[in-house]
């Protein structure tokens, strides 16, 4: 008995220490059953007791820590393009090259089946952000896409099959190139970032009812006494993330919904950067 009420007070403290009061995926997705890089954070937190996830409220939405399988020594580098390389418009190739002795593209993750929220059939795969747009997901380590002129900032991390970050050291790669005969803009490869993730598009069937809040973080960790993620959804109801995990969102109605991502200091100002405010739009359909 003694036991159970330490635990229930850790997770009472926790809930008070996190809680705030206050277009179309590229890839397709079913609900289971079906070089010089810059700082990212050592290590994904590592969950070993139910009692130490997160869990937010707000206005009947919830935000839960999710747990899942790690790959520790998987590591994601980029052949091509180079840093600071100028492009000709049109097809431009990537060539990314991961090594890991337990991480596979196109494998499901082992608790896919079991997880209950949007996942690829196509399996483990990379994520390409430019420009902090919506992500494109790669299940081969060599692709094309078709650019226009213009300068481009790419994020590239590995993720699990149902499209959750791996976010230790060295599972992400971050360059500016030019294409086109484009000026390169102006970015601060060692300032801090952040990139959007998901949710993205629309969400189906089971799908609904656990959506996955996941984002990238560069150059910068959270924390309860520093920098934090605010987040809000449908304009209304806000939660401030101080710990770098993906959260499942509950208690959503059908229908379309905003999130709404900054990267704040301790102070509660928005942090300086081209891509540390993002706002997106997904749906849920029954």
């Amino acid at each position: 008995m003694k036991r159970q009420l330490i635990h229930l007070s850790i997770l009472a403290s926790g809930i008070f220490l996190y809680s705030c009061t206050g277009s179309a995926p590229a890839d397709s997705e079913t609900t289971p059953t079906e070089d010089t890089a810059p700082s990212i954070p050592k290590e994904e937190t590592e969950i070993n007791d139910s009692t130490a996830f997160a869990i937010l409220e707000n206005n009947g939405i919830t935000l839960t820590e999710v747990s899942s399988p790690k790959f520790p020594d998987a590591q994601l580098s980029l052949n091509t393009p180079i840093e600071g390389e100028a492009l000709d418009a049109g097809e431009i190739g990537f060539e990314f090259n991961i090594e890991s002795e337990s991480y596979v593209l196109g494998s499901q993750t082992d608790d896919a089946e079991t997880k209950g929220c949007a996942n690829s059939g196509k399996g483990q795969h990379i994520h390409l952000i430019l420009n902090n747009e919506p992500y494109s997901a790669h299940y081969e380590s060599s692709f094309t896409k078709e650019l226009d002129a213009g300068s481009y900032v790419a994020l590239a991390f590995i993720s699990r099959s149902y499209h959750e970050s791996l976010k230790h050291d060295g599972a992400a790669v971050l360059t500016q190139f030019t294409v086109g005969g484009a000026e390169a803009e102006e970015f601060d490869m060692e300032a801090e970032h952040l990139f959007y993730s998901r949710p993205k598009g629309n969400y189906e069937g089971e799908a609904v009812d656990k959506v996955m809040l996941d984002f990238y973080l560069v150059n910068t960790i959270i924390s309860s006494e520093g920098n934090y993620v605010e987040v809000i959804i449908d304009g209304n109801t806000t939660f401030n993330i101080t710990k770098w995990v993906p959260y499942f969102m509950k208690g959503l109605e059908v229908g379309d919904h905003t999130i709404k991502i900054t990267l704040m200091d301790k102070e509660g100002t928005p942090i300086e950067g081209p891509f540390n405010t993002e706002e997106r739009t997904f749906t849920l359909t029954k």
